[in-house]
């Protein structure tokens, strides 16, 4: 990509007028693959929530230990990556082939430009592919014959919604979505899901305002709206709670710091 203010390229189908969640994360994370108009909304979340960084950070730290995990743990060889965004380090595909190299991941995005990049990054790895399709059509992504051709649905299957739920206002029923999501997979299968936190800090307030007037989404729940991502699924320890407290690999110093709270998670089996 090019500097702001410089003619940029972008592949077929992309609107480089407007911001893209995927691309504003990899701003964020100091990727390349994001135009100015990304980079925009990017310096705007800092400057209202310095912290925001972190925040990218540790939700990409969560899910490497989410996936650790699930591969390790629970014997999961099969991983349906909803919303993945761009490839950065340590992705879903690295985390968890290192623990399991004949382990299978699909990433999903709807952004146009998440496929050819993830395939470039993964090219020659016949475990691990990517497709583009919106997460709400629940039919289309099991469906897509990318997926098919590495995911046995007959077969236990992690789902990972991390980072993306909290995309979908309430009218577009998230917790109906899981629910399609599960149902549609076999007994063993697990949820792995997140969404930001309602709370009276100021820092997640400034958030959700600069979120929703810049991208049109970000919506804050409460624990309570969390947890039901999970019902009629068996929690895994430690349940429902903050990122860094979600297994940790050390043991979390003190009290969280205001923005460490605003992200919440678990992850659940399907009985």
């Amino acid at each position: 990509m090019s500097l702001d203010g410089a003619q940029e390229w972008a592949p077929p189908g992309v609107d480089t007028s407007r911001s893209s969640v995927a691309r504003v994360h990899d701003a964020l994370l100091g990727g390349m693959e994001n135009f100015a108009v990304d980079r925009s909304v990017a310096r705007r979340l800092k400057d209202a929530v310095p912290e925001v960084v972190d925040l990218v950070w540790c939700n990409r730290a969560f899910i490497g230990r989410v996936v650790d995990f699930l591969v390790r743990e629970a014997g999961i060889r099969q991983i349906i990556d909803l919303g993945a965004g761009l490839p950065t380090v340590e992705n879903t595909h690295e985390v968890a082939q290192f623990a399991h190299p004949l382990c299978r991941v699909v990433y999903v995005d709807l952004d146009p430009m998440v496929e050819p990049h993830a395939r470039a990054i993964m090219k020659g790895n016949v475990y691990a592919d990517a497709l583009t399709a919106d997460a709400r059509d629940v039919a289309a992504v099991l469906g897509h014959p990318t997926l098919t051709r590495l995911i046995d649905l007959s077969q236990p299957t992690a789902i990972l919604a991390i980072g993306l739920l909290h995309l979908f206002s309430d009218d577009e029923d998230p917790h109906g979505l899981m629910r399609r999501y599960m149902a549609a997979l076999p007994s063993g299968s697990y949820l792995a899901a997140s969404n930001f936190m309602a709370s009276p800090s100021p820092k997640a307030k400034a958030l959700e305002v600069l979120l929703q007037a810049t991208m049109g989404t970000g919506w804050f729940r409460e624990r309570e709206a969390i947890a039901a991502y999970f019902d009629g699924l068996v929690l895994e320890e430690p349940g429902v709670v903050h990122f860094p407290e979600w297994r940790p690999d050390e043991r979390v110093p003190g009290p969280l710091a205001p923005w460490e709270e605003l992200l919440l998670g678990g992850v659940a089996r399907k009985p």
